[in-house]
């Protein structure tokens, strides 16, 4: 990483809204140990371990390991939250990591609202509604919560970078265009 005489945006400014006081950051700091600006690589690390497998790499080997304590809807929420500094790798591994049946919807669902990263989960359901419209926890995210207004939410990733996607086939057929499930990509 470059330092910077100025800290990196974080994902609330990118969405043009004041970052919220997080309670699930304070809890991931004190359990990692890491300052908010390394929590966010700790809280990557830890989905990928438990299942984000799209996002394997090398991470720095002094991160601690993983903490039992913190659930996987408060993991991959704590991935959105707009105190981190933006990083769309962080949003990508929380869709994967969510993007299981071991997932409480509704537990997701009030942690999304206690967080304020409704309209990010929002918009990887409007995702996952394109590909796989079934796929939970995401269709009960999209009947159970609420959006709030965020001013910029069209500077959010893409639908096609929460899916693995190939071009067309050498045998004539389309493209194939899967979501990306925790564990593996699946149809």
């Amino acid at each position: 990483m470059i330092a910077t005489d100025h800290p990196s945006e974080t994902l609330a400014a990118k969405l043009g809204e004041s970052a919220h006081v997080s309670p699930l950051l304070r809890k991931a700091m004190r359990l990692s140990g890491c300052s908010v600006e390394r929590v966010g690589e700790w809280l990557l690390k830890c989905a990928v371990k438990r299942g984000a497998s799209h996002y394997t790499r090398d991470f720095d080997i002094e991160l601690p390991p993983d903490a039992d304590e913190l659930s996987d809807e408060e993991l991959g929420v704590a991935l959105c939250l707009g105190e981190l500094a933006y990083d769309s790798a962080f949003i990508r591994a929380a869709a994967q990591l969510l993007s299981s049946p071991q997932i409480d919807s509704a537990r997701l669902t009030r942690l999304a609202v206690m967080e304020r990263v409704e309209p990010i989960l929002l918009h990887i359901a409007a995702a996952a509604e394109r590909v796989a419209s079934d796929a939970q926890p995401w269709a009960d995210l999209r009947a159970q919560l609420h959006s709030r207004k965020s001013e910029r939410l069209d500077s959010m990733l893409h639908w096609s970078r929460f899916v693995s996607q190939t071009g067309v086939t050498p045998h004539g057929g389309g493209p194939s265009i899967k979501w990306l499930w925790r564990g593996k990509s699946k149809m």
